[in-house]
């Protein structure tokens, strides 16, 4: 939480601040009452990513390194585009995964890791994350923009 407080703080616009932090308020608000996700997050060569680890178990995820233990698989890799990324996951899932016989592989736009460059993008993917995570409960709107469900 004080990972949050930082971002959020380095914002000099006022109203900007409070907006982001009222998002993310809502998000951590919701999340406080559910379990934790079970999330690996792969890259295109099937090895675990942790380049998005602060952002997931800020969302509520429960960081796997092994995608049997884990209800969602999240496919991310810098500078590929979710178009890119559709050419090369078909290939890289397990029938054996969870995520995979439950529908819960996504992939996740270049653009989430931006989260890294400015609170305005951390609380997007923040968001993003949630809606991922808790279907149902969180209605962003960013599905086909930033992240899709990859059914098989």
């Amino acid at each position: 939480m004080s990972f949050l407080n930082a971002v959020i703080n380095n914002v000099e616009d006022e109203t900007l601040r409070e907006d982001l932090q009222d998002r993310v308020d809502i998000v951590l608000h919701k999340i406080k009452f559910m379990d934790k996700v079970p999330v690996c997050c792969l890259d295109t060569q099937n090895i675990p990513s942790s380049i998005l680890d602060v952002l997931l178990e800020t969302a509520g995820a429960e960081i796997q390194q092994d995608p049997l233990q884990a209800k969602v698989v999240l496919y991310q890799e810098p500078l590929f585009s979710m178009s890119d990324l559709m050419g090369y996951v078909p290939a890289l899932m397990e029938k054996e995964w969870p995520a995979v016989e439950f529908n819960r592989v996504y992939l996740l736009s270049d653009d989430t890791s931006a989260f890294l460059s400015d609170p305005e993008s951390f609380v997007a993917s923040l968001e993003d994350i949630a809606e991922i995570l808790y279907p149902g409960y969180f209605v962003f709107g960013n599905e086909g923009k930033t992240w899709m469900s990859f059914g098989v």
